[in-house]
């Protein structure tokens, strides 16, 4: 019985790394295309992080930022 579970248990785990590296493959192409339509792919990526943040750890963060950059007398 050990010896089915642990097979079942890779199969799931090679499962998994095939599902993410097809979603990565994705992902990498969609930022292609963008690329290819003059999209800056960069700034998606960012754009990308911060929609993941909530509203108040986002204005947290530019203000930290923000605080930061008159530190050091940028812009």
């Amino acid at each position: 019985m050990a010896e089915t579970t642990d097979d079942r248990l890779r199969l799931l785990i090679e499962r998994l790394e095939e599902e993410k590296k097809g979603i990565t493959d994705d992902i990498k192409e969609v930022y292609g295309e963008a690329k290819a339509v003059g999209y800056d792919v960069k700034i998606m990526r960012e754009v990308v992080k911060l929609r993941k943040l909530k509203a108040d750890d986002r204005r947290e963060m530019d203000t930290v930022l923000e605080t930061y950059k008159a530190a050091l007398g940028i812009e």
